[in-house]
């Protein structure tokens, strides 16, 4: 069942001098309930202006956007869609605004207006979904990068989201904070069956989600699961982009004579062709 339509969606930003950048143009895109995709794109590609538009921090120049059948233009929908869709950055330490980690996790349903004892409720649910539980009563600026993402997504949970949109979440970490964000947003879609659009430039968290979307100057490339894009090595090379490092083994070696299978993106498919 769709749970995002974008239909003929373009986006313009003006300038201050009467200018105009079109970041979008005529984007078609249905997302599922509990579909877990990535969307991939080189900077300027309109992937970050795409997120903006699931939860209506951006309204569209042009086409529609709905959620659960609300339509992102109608107002009166706003609050309703912002539940509904949370958002993450890019930048954990732009999200969180209290001294204490369980009051930042509070604080979107106490805008919300949620009874105290609901709220202690979430606050509790929200930290033990992103195994966080015992750091409640820390200061978010003791907590390492990829801790302070899972606190940010646990203020998105606190909200009961039913689909968490993250803008590149993993730039700002190491590999142990990238490890500790994309395991626990794979945790959130494969056991609580969240919806999760996740924006990367990162090969090996896209192969993990169930769809890839491709994005160049503003539209839609390639919308396919994630074997299926990655065997288009030379394509996303073209337009600046890897492909996982089994991918991209795999394809070298066909080049020199070797027959491999075409849709390798894990080193286990790899290493099990490979022994065949």
């Amino acid at each position: 069942m769709a749970f995002i339509e974008i239909n003929d969606l373009s986006h313009e930003y003006k300038g201050a001098e009467g200018q105009s950048t079109l970041a979008l143009s005529h984007v078609n895109l249905t997302i599922d309930e509990g579909e877990f995709v990535a969307v991939l794109g080189t900077n300027g590609s309109g992937k970050s202006t795409l997120a903006k538009h699931l939860n209506a921090i951006l309204l569209p120049s042009d086409g529609s956007v709905t959620v659960d059948g609300m339509d992102t233009r109608d107002a009166s929908h706003l609050w309703d869609i912002r539940q509904s869709v949370g958002m993450v950055f890019q930048n954990p330490d732009n999200q969180i605004i209290a001294a204490v980690v369980e009051d930042d996790v509070a604080f979107g349903p106490e805008n919300l207006g949620v009874p105290s004892a609901e709220i202690r409720k979430r606050v509790d649910d929200s930290l033990a979904l992103v195994d966080m539980s015992k750091f409640a009563q820390f200061a978010p600026h003791l907590l390492s990068g990829g801790q302070k993402q899972r606190i940010a997504i646990a203020g998105a949970l606190a909200m009961h989201t039913r689909c968490l949109v993250l803008d590149e979440p993993t730039a700002m970490l190491d590999p142990v904070g990238r490890q500790e964000v994309l395991s626990t947003v794979k945790r959130l879609h494969d056991e609580e069956k969240i919806t999760v659009v996740y924006i990367t430039h990162f090969m090996e968290e896209a192969a993990a989600a169930d769809r890839v979307v491709v994005m160049e100057k503003g539209k839609v490339l390639m919308n396919d699961d994630p074997h299926n894009v990655f065997s288009h090595v030379e394509e996303m090379k073209r337009c600046g982009l890897d492909v996982p490092l089994p991918a991209e083994i795999s394809w070298k070696l066909k080049k020199q004579g070797f027959t491999l299978p075409d849709n390798i993106i894990t080193d286990e498919e790899l290493v099990a062709s490979l022994c065949q």
